[in-house]
């Protein structure tokens, strides 16, 4: 019965939502057999009278419906697919979308120090000003068509010159362009994968690689993430055990971590990628925030069997919606039909105002001091959690989030929920582990940690979950 929760806790309810599961899931269509008691009981490792009441109470509910002498069936139509129905039932507190609900719908007074964005005032306004007024000027066309299916060529040959800066070579035939980094991912895993096949994460990876594969119908398998890359002892286990289609990661400022993958891990992963015909999605959203330029998985690789993605979200503007994917040629041409047949063309505005952005020198200026404003809210919140006896796992050597250890006996998500009572949004460690072995960490966006109220609320609330006979350091 792993991962499997019933509602009201009951056995009966147990085998309820496994069948609420594999019917949202789309495993049991409408119309479709159940079934058998017997076997159902069997596979559940629950008795047969269990499974009974679990069938009569759905069929009273009107999910399933009994066929004398038949059986039971999904009754009428599926109801509408739901992605927060598919894999294990979480408290809110540690569901990917309770965290991106929370940031998203924020109002002014919230602190966020768990959302996975900068505050505005740390963005270019002014560059971004400049850039709209540019676009307002430009021709009809630019205004009012769409964009072609690979994007604006000129933001694409720029692209390619950033890439080579990583020492990876994409002419801009090999790029496209997304609404977003999140579309990126979206259109490869359309293109390279089927619902039931295998997908590999790092474990601890960015939550809502788990929202959207969920989505995908796929099976998600973990691999732990340490200081250096993936555990490659256990990368290499996993690969011949379940033979993942893709392997999904960060290979620069790795997402909730902070960590750097390093030479000898990236070109054994690539190797044994090679060996079990793994394609590897490389997402570099956070490659303007390196003090200096770390390996990348594409590079060594050439663009074969590695696909990298990136967005501007992060280092610009949420609202400019502007991504891009750099894959095989031929790849390339699968994924414009696919482009096409989601989103038509390419929003040439967004493109347009990347492009005057970062043709303007005032961007590596703006780019410069980011940096420089990171390190020292950086600096400054390891201090002050160091200070609580939250510890961090390392210190990154750029990018806006710290990965911290609560003290012994304190849990992450009670944390959350008693920080949201006071308008403090965090983002608890388990919302970024497959394995749920994450249960003590928080990952703290440096960035909107500036507050004193942040550390006082979460002084109170780890006094308040504190076990009984230990000290508390705050």
């Amino acid at each position: 019965m792993d991962g499997v929760d019933g509602q009201d806790g009951t056995r009966a309810g147990l085998v309820m939502q496994a069948i609420r599961t594999r019917i949202a899931g789309r495993e049991l269509a409408a119309g479709a057999k159940l079934p058998s008691i017997r076997r159902f009981s069997e596979t559940m490792g629950v008795s047969k009278s269990t499974v009974v009441e679990a069938y009569d109470r759905l069929a009273a509910e009107g999910v399933i419906q009994a066929r004398r002498g038949s059986g039971f069936y999904v009754a009428g139509h599926a109801p509408p697919f739901s992605v927060a129905d598919l894999g294990p039932r979480l408290e809110r507190a540690v569901d990917p979308f309770w965290v991106s609900r929370q940031s998203l719908d924020a109002g002014e007074g919230v602190l966020k120090p768990g959302c996975g964005w900068l505050p505005a005032d740390w963005l270019p306004q002014e560059g971004l000003r400049r850039a709209l007024r540019a676009v307002s000027r430009a021709p009809d066309e630019t205004l009012a068509d769409y964009g072609t299916p690979l994007g604006l060529l000129p933001l694409r040959q720029l692209l390619t010159r950033r890439l080579a800066l990583h020492g990876i070579e994409a002419a801009p035939d090999r790029i496209m362009l997304t609404e977003s980094g999140t579309q990126a991912l979206d259109l490869v895993c359309r293109f390279l994968i089927e619902p039931g096949d295998t997908v590999l994460v790092d474990d601890p990876c960015y939550f809502n690689f788990h929202a959207l594969l969920r989505a995908h119908r796929v099976r998600i398998v973990g691999v732990n993430y340490t200081q250096n890359g993936p555990d490659i002892a256990q990368f290499e286990q996993v690969l011949g055990e379940h033979r993942p289609r893709l392997y999904i990661t960060n290979s620069a400022l790795h997402n909730p971590t902070g960590a750097t993958l390093s030479p000898l891990v990236a070109h054994r992963v690539l190797k044994l990628a090679d060996q079990f015909g793994l394609v590897i999605v490389e997402d570099d959203i956070f490659a303007d925030f390196e003090p200096e330029p770390a390996p990348r998985l594409a590079a060594f690789d050439g663009l074969d069997r590695v696909v990298q993605i990136g967005s501007f979200s992060k280092s610009l503007s949420a609202s400019v919606r502007c991504g891009y994917i750099a894959a095989r040629r031929d790849w390339i041409e699968g994924l414009i039909d696919l482009k096409i047949a989601a989103s038509f063309g390419t929003g040439r505005l967004a493109a347009e105002m990347v492009l005057t952005i970062l043709r303007d020198g005032n961007y590596r200026k703006h780019m410069d001091g980011l940096r420089e404003r990171l390190a020292r809210a950086m600096g400054e919140t390891s201090a002050r959690l160091k200070a609580m006896g939250i510890l961090p796992w390392i210190e990154p050597r750029g990018g806006m989030f710290l990965w911290c250890e609560l003290p012994e006996g304190l849990d992450s998500s009670m944390i959350a929920r008693q920080l949201l009572a006071e308008d403090i949004v965090l983002a608890p460690g388990n919302v970024y582990s497959l394995s749920q072995s994450a249960g003590r960490f928080l990952r703290f966006n440096v960035a909107q940690s500036g507050a004193p109220r942040l550390f006082s609320a979460l002084g109170r609330a780890m006094a308040a979950g504190a076990p009984r006979g230990c000290a508390s350091s705050v």
